[in-house]
């Protein structure tokens, strides 16, 4: 994804190599890119790794749009030191969850899983138990 970012045209600003000391496995610095279209890969694709892709946006309504505009909801994330902006833009992403102002702590009490293509359902908490069966109802009238 990385070198495919670099060929399409984004700048890498930091990161985006091995680290020297961890030569086998699937290993990968944590990376930061910039100059993002959103039609590039980088983009497009769930990256499970430590890559932020950063792009500029003028609105509240641009910045929705561009989180939303994928195929993929796991997670999202709002930065702001404006709460009442964070609340507010939280309700419009369409994403399984939303962190304010941090990103990836995990609440085992809560259900956990993406929407549109991301995740296998819910996962964690008692709602997770109910999304693996398949319920049918029986009724039985007596005569």
């Amino acid at each position: 994804f990385i070198s495919n970012a670099k060929s399409e045209g984004a700048t890498i600003l930091t990161g985006g190599s091995r680290p020297e000391h961890l030569k086998k496995g699937f290993f990968v610095e944590p990376t930061i890119i910039t100059d993002v279209t959103t039609s590039m890969q980088i983009w497009r694709e769930e990256v499970f790794g430590p890559v932020l892709c950063v792009k500029t946006f003028s609105t509240e309504e641009e910045a929705i749009d561009l989180a939303n505009d994928t195929i993929y909801g796991l997670g999202a994330a709002v930065i702001s030191n404006d709460l009442e902006r964070c609340e507010r833009i939280t309700k419009a992403f369409k994403a399984g969850i939303v962190w304010i102002n941090c990103s990836q702590p995990c609440f085992t009490q809560a259900p956990w899983g993406g929407i549109k293509r991301s995740g296998f359902g819910r996962e964690l908490g008692e709602w997770s138990c109910t999304t693996k069966f398949n319920l049918t109802v029986n009724k039985a009238i007596n005569r």
